[in-house]
């Protein structure tokens, strides 16, 4: 099975040696995405919420550009850098997936790039 590469300006560009998100057959595997502003690629002003906002609007752009949205989903890992953030990112999270929200994993790290408090990658299904 042929690997796509996909990408758009709606969500952050990569800053390593990595993409957006890779399309194989119908499964969409999106890269970390972080509260980058797309547009400036500075890191949203504000908390746990700003951040976690910032962070699921880019992912929705990533999964849009592959041709699926957050029903598409299947499962995301949450990074936090405070699990005392866990309830309020719980509270932004869910809206973006109601009652059909996918498996998950949600871990604290020691740190996230840039020092950010929220990074979330997906696997979603056409």
């Amino acid at each position: 099975m042929a690997k796509e590469v996909i990408a758009t300006d709606k969500a952050p560009a990569a800053i390593g040696p990595y993409v957006q998100a890779t399309k194989v057959g119908e499964m969409i595997f999106t890269s970390g995405q972080i509260p980058l502003d797309p547009a400036t690629m500075e890191i949203v002003a504000g908390g746990i919420e700003e951040q976690a906002e910032r962070v699921m609007k880019n992912l929705v752009a990533v999964l849009h550009a592959a041709g699926a949205d957050a029903s598409n989903v299947v499962k995301t890992t949450c990074f936090l850098s405070d699990m005392n953030n866990f309830v309020a990112f719980n509270q932004v999270y869910a809206r973006y997936f109601g009652d059909a929200a996918p498996a998950r994993s949600c871990v604290e790290v020691a740190r996230l790039p840039k020092d950010v408090l929220v990074e979330v990658e997906a696997i979603a299904h056409l």
